[in-house]
Order: structure tokens, then sequence, then C-alpha cells
């Protein structure tokens, strides 16, 4: 998953799992949500109803690793089965298993959290990026898998319209460079989506579409533009869009490794006059990993 979205989910739930564990604390009276100056509606935020459910939301805000931080959304789950925070906590262990790289436990979390939320943009995300991700060419159920995806790619930007802001100390600005930002994920499903199918037009088009769409432009998203040209046999754009990664500012090292290691295919392939290939599996940047259909 695209790793701006995978932080974006992550601190927006474990904020909102503070301020209201905060304004819990039996010790201090409940003071309203400061919201910034907004004329946007804001989503009805839940409410901690005893000491011993704000104690285990801030269990699971100050959890150092991901380990901790799943234990502890287990607690609060099993021990406080009708909290406001169901959802809420649901989602962010599906985030965490997607950051741990667990496919199959993201899996179960981000449904659970569409059974309790059935409008959870971020959990239609996780599922329609994984799952696209993981489906191969030659799988018997690729096309059941693909339409999976993509579904749940379009329902995420439909619910995103109307979406209210999700958490009142987000400006509208913040939240708007959000929104473009989770569009460019649900486009970045489907780009990948359409590669199994080897409809590699469509998903040099859903990548372009992500990366002019986003608040600011993702080095990886780049990485798999490039990476689709040179699929394609578009050697040219390929080396043009993986310059613009090697040549950017606070790219992580990793990142250009992959782009260097792409763009060297990419001009192997033109001096060769090859015909266009899937690259190996290592050709692909981290977290969503591109292997040969």
């Amino acid at each position: 998953m695209n790793n701006r979205f995978v932080v974006l989910v992550f601190l927006a739930l474990v904020a909102t799992m503070a301020v209201w564990a905060q304004r819990a604390k039996p010790t201090k009276p409940a003071q309203p949500a400061q919201a910034a100056e907004s004329q946007t509606p804001v989503a009805k935020q839940p409410q901690a109803k005893s000491k011993g459910e704000a104690e285990a939301l801030m269990a699971v805000f100050n959890a150092q690793d991901p380990d901790t931080r799943l234990k502890a959304i287990e607690t609060l789950l099993s021990k406080f089965n009708d909290t406001e925070f169901k959802a809420v906590a649901m989602q962010l262990a599906a985030a965490t298993y997607q950051q741990k790289n667990d496919f199959d436990n993201m899996v179960i979390w981000a449904e659970r959290t569409l059974e309790a939320d059935p409008n959870s943009f971020a959990a239609m995300l996780m599922l329609a990026t994984g799952i696209a991700s993981r489906t191969r060419e030659f799988d018997l159920d690729r096309e059941e898998k693909l339409a999976r995806a993509e579904k749940y790619a379009r329902t995420a930007e439909e619910v995103l319209k109307t979406a209210l802001k999700p958490n009142p100390s987000l400006t509208d600005e913040q939240w708007e460079a959000a929104k473009k930002d989770i569009r460019a994920q649900a486009h970045e499903a489907l780009a990948m989506a359409a590669i199994p199918r080897k409809k590699y037009d469509v998903a040099i088009a859903e990548f372009r579409t992500a990366v002019e769409m986003a608040s600011t432009p993702d080095p990886t998203s780049l990485v798999r533009l490039g990476l689709v040209y040179n699929m394609a046999g578009k050697y040219d754009e390929a080396i043009a869009t993986l310059d613009k990664v090697m040549t950017a500012a606070d790219v992580p090292p990793q990142i250009k490794q992959y782009a260097q290691a792409e763009r060297v295919r990419a001009i192997q392939n033109k001096a060769a006059g090859a015909k266009p290939a899937a690259p190996p599996a290592a050709a692909a940047p981290p977290q969503v990993e591109i292997k040969k259909p």
C-alpha cells in the first residue's frame, strides 16, 4: 500500500483515540474538542464510557510497536464489546497488519471493519490494494478477485465524495489534501488490477491519474508507473518517469535503488529492441510488490 496513505490512516486513527481517551479521563472534566476554523461538517466523534475503557484506549495509543498495539486492540474489543471505538479499533488493527505485511490478517480485520462501518473507505482501499497486488495472470479465480478489488476501490472513491471530516483537529486544507491522496490510492488499486490482465494502457492511465491527483506525488507511484511503461515496451516513457525519481529530493535510498534498477532495465531493453515483458519481482518498490503476471 502507498506509504503516505498508511501513515495517514494510522495517524488519524491514533489521534482520534488519543483525543477521546483524554476526554474520558475521570480526573478531568470532559472538554469539547477544539475544532479548527472550518465550514466543513465533522463526523460525530466516539466517546469512552468509563475509566476502564479510557485506560484501554490509552494502551492502544501508547503502544510502542505493532504487536503491542494489536494486543491492546484485542483487549479493548474483548473487554468493551459495545465501545463506540469498535470500527476505529478494527481499522487500526487492519492498518497495523498492513504495516506488518500480513495480508491474511489485514483482510480479516478490514472485513470486520466494514461489518462495523460499511462506509470505511480506508478499509476498502486496504482490501482493494492488497487483493489487486497479489492476484496473478493464471490464478483460476483471477477475475473474481480483480472484480472484488475494483469494486472496493470504486466504492471507496464514491463514499469519499460525501465523507465528513473525520477529526475536528484537521483543517479544511488538510482534509482536502487527504482526500486527494485517498482518491489517488483508489486509482493505484485500479492500476494494479489491470496488470494481471495485461491491460498495460489502462494501468498506465490509472497510475498517471494517481500521480497527478495526489496532493504530493509519491515516488513509489512514479516507480510503479515506470515499471508498467517497461511492461508495455514504452521504454522512453519509462526512462523519463524513473529519471524524475532519481533526481527528486528526499526520496528514500531504497526507492531510488528500485528506480535505478528499473531504469537500467529500460535502457537495456530499448538498446536491444526487446519486446515488452514483465519485470522480475525485485524491480517492484517496497510495500506493494508487482510480480510477473
